[in-house]
């Protein structure tokens, strides 16, 4: 039977259903947003009016924009309970686990929870979207001994998330690399976490249940845990004179080098550019602080070189952005936290197109076990087996 079934490993190649959120087009290799190139919207949005397009389907215009700015700015502070559950999980726990928790607890709070009407997912949206800041923000200040910082309703998103996180304005400079990586982690199709997120609605749960599966998802370091992954090897291999060695044994050990290859993207990942280009400005800026910017740009300059020359095999986003993150100052187990307040708008959007036009998503799967068997000495119940042929008769 298995003989004559072509199976799709990680379902590679097979179309399971209609978007209209984003697409890769392939005549120019560029990543759209409701048909905006990811870097056009880079260069000239904030994350709010990107938001804003993924979940209306087209860009706000002024007064639009102030009215879901303002919304947003008044939904920054988390609840009490909601810093409480932060605070009881353990710091040992990856700070993943704290916002799973923490969006878990949103979602029990809200006398809405259960509504999966588009404005109730909506407003859902939003909520979650300005609170994902703080939570994250909040998690890393507690994991270095520090209180939390309050928002603050006169700067925008990408300036109160630094705000809340170091408790300094950022430079300019700083902000807009922040806002770029936002907006480029922001969307990509059908991956592993946004397909999370829509098998989940496909049952008819709620809106935070599905988030909450998607987060659960992005953990993992083949997805969203790769930004993590990129910085852990630059530790590992220490400066750019190591690069060479250290490939050698990792490629003879067949290791995967994370950052490097996509499902997608077979001749390069479309936003790495907009990335790199954010990230070589973090280098100007921070090389007047010091030697480690200078180092740690070197390190991805020749990394970068090596494996490409060997392995014909380009960056994703997650290698700009890990450098991008530490530079800023965020903590390596925070940078797979900052996908999650990114994504948060390409999930929803996804949840809510996913509702609109429903199919419970049900693959079938080709059986390889054994076949048909009985355990030795069984004798059927007449009772049970003429109830067990009556119900059969009945559907029949």
């Amino acid at each position: 039977m298995t003989d004559t079934i072509e199976i799709k490993k990680g379902l590679a190649g097979v179309t399971v259903d209609y978007t209209a959120v984003s697409k890769v087009n392939p005549d120019t290799n560029s990543l759209l947003y409701r048909g905006y190139p990811v870097q056009e919207l880079a260069a000239t949005q904030s994350f709010e009016a990107v938001a804003y397009l993924l979940w209306y389907g087209e860009l706000p215009t002024e007064s639009q924009l102030a009215g879901f700015v303002a919304e947003e700015r008044a939904n920054r502070t988390l609840d009490d309970n909601v810093k409480q559950a932060i605070d009881l999980v353990p710091l040992e726990a990856h700070p993943m686990d704290v916002l799973r928790t923490a969006v878990s607890l949103v979602g029990a709070s809200d006398p809405a929870a259960f509504d999966n009407s588009r404005e109730s997912d909506l407003a859902k949206s939003k909520r979650l979207f300005a609170k994902l800041p703080a939570m994250v923000a909040y998690d890393q200040r507690r994991r270095r001994g520090q209180a939390l910082v309050e928002p603050r309703d006169d700067l925008d998103y990408s300036q109160n998330f630094l705000w809340m996180t170091f408790g300094e304005l950022p430079d300019p400079v700083v902000v807009r690399a922040f806002n770029v990586s936002m907006i480029l982690y922001g969307e990509h199709s059908f991956n592993a976490s946004t397909f999370t997120a829509r098998v989940i609605t496909s049952t008819l749960a709620d809106l935070y249940s599905a988030v909450v599966g998607a987060i659960g998802a992005l953990k993992g370091p083949l997805h969203g845990g790769a930004n993590e992954a990129v910085m852990h090897i630059f530790d590992e291999i220490g400066s750019a004179e190591n690069v060479s060695p250290w490939l050698d044994t990792a490629l003879a050990e067949k290791r995967k080098i994370m950052g490097f290859g996509h499902r997608v993207y077979k001749h390069g990942d479309s936003r790495v550019p907009t990335m790199k280009a954010a990230l070589d400005t973090l280098v100007e800026h921070y090389s007047l602080e010091g030697d480690h910017a200078r180092d740690l740009a070197a390190l991805y300059d020749t990394l970068e070189s090596e494996f490409v020359a060997r392995k014909g095999i380009y960056p994703n986003l997650d290698y700009p952005s890990g450098p991008t993150y530490n530079l800023i100052g965020f903590d390596t187990l925070t940078f797979t936290p900052l996908f999650v307040a990114s994504r948060v708008t390409g999930w929803t959007a996804h949840i809510m197109e996913q509702a609109a036009s429903n199919a419970l998503i049900r693959p079938l799967s080709a059986y390889n076990g054994p076949d048909e068997r009985h355990i030795d000495g069984y004798v059927p119940d007449d009772a049970f087996a003429a109830t067990v042929r009556r119900a059969e008769e009945s559907v029949e």
